[in-house]
């Protein structure tokens, strides 16, 4: 994909026999969908849960969805915020340039990184360049 494309996160649920087909393949290669594998399971009866992060064209992001449907995948939104461990940063300052909504600032007279979760849109650019892991992504699923 040439352009730059909203991630979404959901989360699947594959019954038993439909975690052995090759889902994830197919988004990928009939929808031109791009995915990321947060996390996933298989259950000794062959169940499958996965969190992943899609990425595509609207239109393509809801063919893909009911692909995976019509092929025996439940589909459940996730939300999803970003924390930070305030143990773990160093204030080193390498994720202000990727925070495009200012929830990431300098504070000029303390010289620390400042986070305002209330700006965050939890696109998760902080949580890919943080040298430390201090910017975390927390995913809820209604408890799953």
């Amino acid at each position: 994909m040439n352009k730059k494309y909203p991630s979404k996160i959901i989360a699947l649920h594959f019954a038993s026999g439909v975690s052995r087909q090759p889902m994830m393949c197919n988004l990928a290669r009939k929808f031109d969908l791009t995915f990321n594998i947060l996390k996933a399971r298989i259950t000794p009866k062959e169940e499958g849960h996965m969190i992943i992060e899609l990425t595509g064209p609207e239109e393509d992001f809801q063919k893909g969805l009911s692909y995976l449907q019509e092929n025996g995948v439940s589909i459940q939104e996730v939300a999803q915020n970003i924390a930070r461990d305030e143990n773990l940063c160093m204030h080193c300052g390498i994720c202000l340039s990727l925070c495009l909504t200012g929830a990431l600032s300098l504070n000029p007279k303390t010289r620390l990184i400042e986070f305002n979760p209330e700006k965050c849109t939890a696109c998760g650019r902080c949580t890919k360049i943080c040298p430390v892991k201090a910017m975390q992504v927390q995913i809820d699923t209604n408890g799953e």
